[in-house]
């Protein structure tokens, strides 16, 4: 029988979204990638690599529209992995319009499916093919504001911790101004506790000070809200955990993501610590833009 640890990443996702990059830095943490591989050829390198004697436990495979035609192929090929004694998981990296269009330029490459259109026509066409690929995705991560350094630290923080069995668990604040962050699994919304921004002698503090999380804390509706939400969530992480999903994004947010939304996002993530088999890692994605 297969040793059950073998890990297999599918790492997919937008032309220009950091795919290079990220195979990069899953070498460095130990695991072999593969790239480019055709997905006709998912279920026989999967069964060599459950054959290595644990020689090769980590392997990442990347596969994207490079593929061409075989691309067509890939969901019922990644469908049929499902059951084998291998873990499976699958990343998909998302970056907005702006940034691809903008690493195209810098590289003076077409986009792979544009033709005899625009990169924009390339992206679009690209976006609408991946979309269900999207949702079956176990790790989706936005890399549109991210240089490669950040993409890397985010590839460790996320795969060095591949031997873990708890689910790794991301509260996030952010400012609804600055855009929704693609990656979350759930978004709530602080905006309806007063904002510390109107109170003259808070407005240079934020969340993270006692003085701007007690007034936060203290706002009608504030610790209701986190004593139901913290509640409500319970049953959601020990499902994601009975699924096998291991990454999970929790976005909290306000106006800037500066006060409401990193004083509230800072105590559910206090709270959620306490969880069994729950690591947690506290994000304030927009603090400091101002």
């Amino acid at each position: 029988m297969p040793d059950k640890k073998h890990e297999l990443l599918i790492v997919t996702g937008m032309s220009g979204a950091g795919r290079s990059t990220v195979g990069n830095a899953l070498e460095d943490l130990g695991w072999y990638v593969v790239d480019n591989l055709p997905p006709q050829m998912l279920s026989p390198i999967s069964d060599l690599f459950t054959l290595t004697d644990n020689k090769l436990p980590k392997l990442a495979v990347i596969i994207d529209v490079r593929g061409r035609e075989f691309f067509g192929e890939f969901e019922d090929h990644l469908n049929q992995l499902q059951g084998r004694h291998v873990n499976l998981r699958v990343l998909f990296l998302e970056a907005n319009e702006g940034a691809l269009v903008k690493r195209f330029e810098q590289v003076r490459r077409p986009h792979p499916l544009q033709g005899n259109g625009t990169i924009l026509d390339g992206i679009a066409i690209e976006r609408e093919r991946l979309v269900s690929l999207r949702e079956k995705a176990d790790v989706v991560i936005d890399t549109s504001d991210l240089n490669i350094h950040q993409l890397s630290t985010k590839i460790t923080d996320h795969f060095s911790l591949e031997h873990s069995s708890r689910l790794q668990l991301t509260v996030m604040s952010f400012g609804f101004k600055y855009g929704l962050p693609t990656d979350a699994d759930m978004v709530a919304d602080m905006r309806f506790l007063p904002n510390p921004f109107w109170e003259e002698q808070l407005r240079p503090f934020n969340g993270q000070d006692d003085v701007v999380s007690k007034y936060v804390l203290a706002s009608p509706g504030a610790e209701e809200f986190v004593a139901s939400y913290v509640n409500a969530l319970r049953p959601v992480l020990r499902g994601y955990q009975s699924e096998n999903k291991r990454y999970a994004t929790i976005a909290i947010g306000c106006t800037g993501g500066k006060h409401r939304s990193v004083a509230i996002s800072t105590k559910i993530a206090e709270l959620l610590s306490k969880e069994p088999d729950v690591a947690v890692n506290l994000k304030h994605r927009d603090l400091g833009k101002e």
